[in-house]
């Protein structure tokens, strides 16, 4: 039986760095960063721990500026 759980860590001030899901202990879903500030730093998708899918890179401000697809080629 798979398990999908919530996942966090924190910097070490406390705020928010990484949100996402772990599936039997992988990266699984949509995940997203933060910087100390708590604007975005980044946010994406995993299938089973690889990257997948449009990846998205935010400014300082916390808007997109980059946009990278890792899906991987076949």
């Amino acid at each position: 039986m798979s398990d999908l759980t919530l996942f966090e860590k924190h910097h070490k001030d406390g705020s928010l760095w990484a949100r996402g899901q772990m599936l039997d202990g992988a990266m699984h879903g949509y995940w997203e960063w933060f910087r100390v500030d708590g604007t975005k730093l980044r946010s994406g998708h995993f299938d089973k721990g690889a990257q997948t899918g449009e990846w998205v890179t935010y400014d300082k401000a916390g808007t997109p500026y980059k946009v990278t697809d890792v899906t991987p080629k076949s």
